[in-house]
């Protein structure tokens, strides 16, 4: 735990430190001081202090949270964004991140946002849980993720927000590490529809060197949301020469074949430099590919390699007859194989989706209004993917356009309708072989940030226009030395 500094609310990069409101799962002990019950550290709180989480804290006796409403920008992205393969493939979401995190992971792809004494007032965007589902529903997005740092730290609001969803009958997805206690997974049992878990290892010396959190809490509570009959997809981020060996492989399936079930899809990833654990190199696929034939041999039924490109292992293949069912690229998918049912159309062999109905597509025009300025990005390296930010600034709706650029064929441009005074950002991910990159359109009024992305987790905090086009595949902007200087400069 730590003081918080009740002065800073007047400090420019401690703005986002100065409203708070009640948080959940307090208990009252002698002294003012009260323990938080909803990260198994369950933090002991003397007034004036915060948790581990750097977001919940003690005010006069209360048990509080400082990160409601706040976060990172809002982005449409794809489902397979969050190592969600066998709900929806393809469905467009609304993926919301806050500021905070009840773990600190010395690879994390997160880290300026997911650590709250690192963020700064810029990365920070206010909302409510009204225009949170109205964005969605605007945007014709049926599906809203809470992802990126953890959402477990944001239980007040996610809760609020996704019941709200519920309502509008929108779908929620949970991407999280989910060190979580057993009282926080029911506050998000009744509004919840997927879980996408990320299980970082089977050695509980791991968690605690690594993590800094504890092994067993995350198992049982996956546990609960699997028998509560949820959708639940397990990931696993295999580092390299630290957990992408063979025996890590078979550990966490022997785990999932005792306490959950063959059908539940193990997604391997890929692992990029990050923060702490720059120097090292990304997870050698060869190494990737071993742990996905490992599993297989085990009996698990629905095998992945997350975070890699031109790889057939991304794709789902029928575990009856070998039929491809669904063909992926990056962020990109396409039914090609499964009935209504999410069953095999060859042999009838159950594939375990959940599938919805055929989704709104965006309006698209074949020729591009005078008057826009056109914005081009190339892919380069391992950056195929990109957030694209773009903010209409004037007192009028209008329409911005977007569209790939391909080798062969020239794609339509999408329309994308803006609200006046509306920030919007949505991600373009490679979608094939001979794409170029994409190019963005804009009229007057409407600006425009590019941000790369290295791999489906990461949440980019720096554009291009702030940084360049980067020169360097390995780790993304900003790195974690040089930020920490910055911020030390600026104390």
């Amino acid at each position: 735990m730590t003081m918080f500094d009740q002065g800073t609310q007047n400090k420019p990069a401690n703005l986002w430190k100065s409203t708070y409101q009640p948080a959940l799962l307090e208990e009252r002990l002698d002294n003012n001081v009260v323990r938080c019950h909803l990260s198994p550290r369950k933090c002991t709180l003397k007034p004036g202090q915060l948790g581990f989480c750097g977001v919940r804290g003690n005010v006069e006796g209360r048990l509080v949270t400082f990160n409601y409403g706040k976060g990172v920008h809002n982005t449409e992205e794809t489902i397979e964004t969050e190592a969600v393969n066998h709900f929806a493939p393809g469905e467009r979401i609304l993926s919301c991140g806050n500021i905070g995190c009840m773990m600190n992971c010395s690879y994390c792809h997160n880290w300026a946002t997911s650590q709250a004494k690192y963020v700064t007032d810029k990365d920070v965007y206010y909302y409510t849980p009204e225009q949170v589902v109205d964005t969605a529903l605007r945007h014709g997005i049926r599906v809203i993720s809470w992802t990126y740092n953890d959402p477990v730290v944001w239980l007040e609001f996610v809760r609020d927000t996704s019941r709200l969803a519920r309502q509008h009958g929108l779908i929620n997805l949970y991407k999280s590490a989910f060190y979580i206690t057993p009282e926080g997974v029911e506050e998000l049992l009744p509004s919840m529809d997927i879980f996408s878990i990320s299980v970082k290892s089977m050695d509980p010396e791991y968690y605690r060197r690594h993590t800094k959190g504890r092994l067993e809490p995350v198992l049982e509570a996956t546990k609960l949301v699997y028998q509560a009959g949820k959708h639940v997809e397990i990931s696993n981020l295999m580092i390299t020469d630290l957990s992408d060996d063979e025996e890590s492989a078979r550990k966490i399936v022997d785990w999932q074949l005792r306490e959950l079930g063959p059908e539940v899809p193990l997604h391997y990833v890929r692992f990029h430099p990050d923060y702490k654990m720059r120097n090292t190199v990304r997870t050698p696929i060869p190494r990737l590919e071993r742990a996905r034939e490992i599993a297989l041999e085990m009996g698990a039924e629905h095998v992945y390699l997350g975070n890699v490109y031109d790889t057939p292992w991304s794709n789902t293949f029928c575990r009856g007859c070998g039929a491809e069912l669904v063909t992926r690229y990056g962020l990109n998918a396409q039914l090609v194989g499964i009935d209504e049912r999410g069953h095999c159309r060859h042999c009838g062999r159950n594939a375990h989706f959940r599938l919805l109905s055929p989704a709104e597509q965006r309006p698209s025009v074949a020729e591009l209004p005078e008057g826009h300025d056109v914005r081009s990005f190339n892919w380069h390296g391992d950056v195929r993917s990109l957030h694209v930010q773009v903010r209409n600034t004037a007192a009028v709706t209008t329409r911005a356009f977007y569209r790939r650029r391909r080798s062969s064929v020239a794609e339509p441009w999408l329309v994308l309708t803006l609200q006046p005074g509306e920030s919007y950002r949505f991600i373009l991910a490679k979608a094939a072989t001979d794409e170029v990159g994409p190019e963005v359109a804009l009229p007057p009024g409407v600006e425009s940030n590019l941000h790369e992305v290295f791999d489906r987790a990461h949440f980019p905090t720096v554009s291009v226009e702030e940084s360049g086009i980067s020169t360097t595949d390995v780790s993304p902007l900003p790195h974690f030395r040089t930020q920490l200087k910055l911020l030390e400069d600026c104390e």
